[in-house]
């Protein structure tokens, strides 16, 4: 049986196929860091700040700014 430490350090490093599945679970996308800035301009939502599901689903950050799928 898994304790809530574990299902959640599971679901932190879910790898995602792309960012309609991402999104669908972190609206604002993910983010690497809790300082890291929007290269895009305007977003709607705040990304969730993770560096380890960050860096499973690092092939989701089409403009390399250290936020994967933001909206």
């Amino acid at each position: 049986m898994f304790s809530v430490s574990d299902a959640s350090a599971a679901s932190q490093t879910k790898k995602f196929r792309n960012c309609s599945e991402l999104n669908r679970v972190y609206k604002g996308g993910v983010a690497q860091a809790p300082g890291v800035k929007n290269k895009g301009g305007k977003t709607k939502y705040a990304p969730f700040v993770s560096k380890s599901l960050y860096d499973a689903n690092k092939k989701l950050d089409r403009d390399k700014d250290r936020i994967a799928c933001e909206k």
